[in-house]
């Protein structure tokens, strides 16, 4: 029973039962609205959870570089000619340090 008449209302508030009546209404209402319990789908066969995939492997740590090798690299970035990034059209011009 989803929808109360007139008639019942009034004759539950008679009996002292329409609290009861109205509670089990939002209880109802509530157990519609939680989804279904999901089951976690089957997992392939030799999957480890958590664990690299197979033939992978973490990256490998960056090689010591010698003093100064970082410095030099954002100068040749800065410059253009690590990239290859220098214009060509003659008429645009390459920031300087002074510039920036």
């Amino acid at each position: 029973m989803t929808e109360f008449s007139l008639e019942d209302i009034k004759a539950m508030r008679r009996d002292g039962s329409l609290r009861d009546a109205l509670r089990c209404q939002i209880a109802d209402g509530k157990r519609r609205r939680q989804p279904p319990a999901t089951t976690p789908a089957a997992s392939r066969p030799g999957h480890t959870p958590g664990a690299w995939p197979t033939g992978s492997r973490p990256p490998a740590p960056i090689a010591p570089q010698p003093p100064g090798a970082w410095a030099a690299a954002l100068e040749r970035d800065r410059d253009g000619t690590q990239t290859g990034n220098t214009c060509q059209c003659g008429g645009c011009t390459t920031p300087t340090r002074e510039d920036s």
